[in-house]
């Protein structure tokens, strides 16, 4: 996303330097002398790096707000760990830093919006956007190779070796499924290959009441956004695929004749609607009410990331039922999972002082006293943490990062080629997908050749080399 950089710049511009904000360690202006190699600093900040929350700023006294997506955990009668217990938490440690938190449905528009303007709190989850952008609107935490001593994925959110997000969570993508339904159903064995989950998806039909797949149709970001992120390293066993070779690849979608590749990944969804294997009416799904489905038997399964599998867990009296599996494509008969970071959490590039020590405070005890990741059975953020979620016989891979100068390539070919994969927030794409599989209008094949030519059409116009 090309956010206009000027109102936050401008802010940034007028700035000024002030005094440490709680001293100890302040770097008095020498910014370029930090030997610590954590964030450069001109008013005194104790850096991520630097920062000792069990010391540091006992009594520092501050008001911040959090802007953030989980409306669900804004709420009283949420079933897992909510907001107000979080900081109440962290209150424990940092009595006088008041944490605001807003939560917003419509988030990627909304922030977006704010950044523009300006406008947006002291730390955000931070929206889709061009890395060029990030450091026009958020701080860096520090230099690349001091965060990445104690963080896992430091580079998903960095610009030049400095890193402006720290992730959420780190998220394992693959399936969500209510194992007593596969049960009833008759599967003893969880499906490796397209045509094997196609297969189960029919048993669940033919002996069970349950939906087989509930495609999550009318929550757009559910869908695409879902499904988007298993074309890298899932479907290719690649972990340079996604931000390396996909930008390069002569018709991406294209069928490489052995179930694997976005072609398969995308047949799946096809597929299923097309033989009835999701639900009657695809465009009365409700992501919210999907939660207490799972959880009592009512749908099979659904393709959500695992950051999906603890709302499920906790939307019901049934959450042993509720398990996560590798998503069904194997590659030379092996499968693969991508460990890959949610959004990031940002700290608005204008903040000083007070406030930008509170922020930095509060981000360094979310990330690594919290519990959070844990809690939503991430895989690890800090290195080393523990974590609830693991699979069997699956390797685990990180894509690698773009090579440099390459870092905004593949958003612009989304955005050039409009095909937008893992940022059609949403869901328009696939929501075609499941409407041509419903009506018949439009055959797989033909939609892919839509996307391919759009996709070449876009690496010519961007004068990208083209690989076979």
């Amino acid at each position: 996303m090309k956010l206009k950089r000027l109102a936050a710049f401008a802010m940034a511009g007028a700035m000024v330097v002030s005094t440490a904000a709680c001293g100890g360690k302040a770097d008095n202006g020498n910014a370029g002398n930090n030997t610590q190699g954590g964030a450069a600093e001109e008013d005194g900040i104790i850096s991520y790096a630097d920062l000792d929350l069990d010391k540091d700023c006992k009594d520092l006294t501050a008001e911040i707000t959090f802007t953030n997506n989980r409306t669900d955990m804004d709420t009283a009668d949420y079933p897992g760990k909510n907001w107000e217990s979080y900081i109440a938490d962290f209150n424990e440690l940092y009595p006088n830093i008041k944490v605001n938190i807003t939560t917003i449905t419509d988030y990627e528009q909304t922030v977006q919006t704010q950044l523009q303007s300006g406008e947006f709190d002291e730390v955000v989850r931070i929206p889709t956007m061009d890395k060029a952008d990030l450091p026009y609107y958020f701080a860096s935490y520090g230099d690349y190779d001091t965060m990445s001593q104690t963080i896992n994925f430091a580079d998903n959110l960095m610009y030049e070796k400095q890193v402006y997000g720290i992730p959420t969570m780190v998220n394992a993508g693959g399936i969500v499924y209510n194992k007593k339904v596969f049960e009833e159903a008759g599967i003893t064995e969880l499906p490796k290959t397209p045509d094997e989950f196609l297969k189960d998806l029919q048993l669940i039909k033919d002996n069970t009441d349950a939906i087989p797949l509930y495609t999550n149709y009318a929550a757009g970001w559910a869908l695409s956004g879902q499904w988007d992120a298993y074309i890298g390293i899932p479907a290719t066993g690649d972990a340079k695929y996604m931000n390396q070779k996909l930008a390069h690849t002569k018709d991406p979608f294209q069928n490489y004749g052995d179930d694997t590749h976005a072609y398969a990944v995308y047949k799946i969804l096809y597929d299923a609607v097309a033989q009835g294997l999701t639900e009657d009416d695809y465009t009365t799904t409700d992501w919210e009410g999907s939660k207490p489905k799972m959880n009592n038997g009512e749908i099979g399964c659904m393709v959500l990331g695992s950051w999906a599998l603890p709302q499920m867990k906790q939307a019901g009296e049934n959450a042993d039922d509720v398990g996560y599996m590798p998503f069904p494509i194997s590659v030379n008969g092996k499968q693969y999972a991508a460990a890959s970071p949610d959004a990031g959490y940002g700290i608005n590039v204008n903040l000083e002082g007070d406030k930008k020590q509170a922020a930095l405070i509060f981000v360094k005890w979310l990330v690594e006293r919290s519990g959070y990741a844990y809690n939503e059975y991430s895989l690890p953020v800090v290195k080393g943490a523990e974590t609830q979620l693991s699979f069997d016989n699956v390797e685990m891979l990180q894509d690698e990062p773009a090579v440099e100068g390459e870092e905004d390539l593949l958003n612009t070919l989304n955005s050039t080629s409009e095909v937008n994969i893992n940022q059609d927030g949403d869901g328009v794409r696939l929501q075609a997908v499941v409407e041509a599989a419903a009506t018949g209008t439009k055959s797989y094949d033909d939609i892919v050749a839509e996307w391919n030519q759009a996709w070449s059409d876009a690496q010519e116009a961007e004068g990208v080399e083209v690989t076979e």
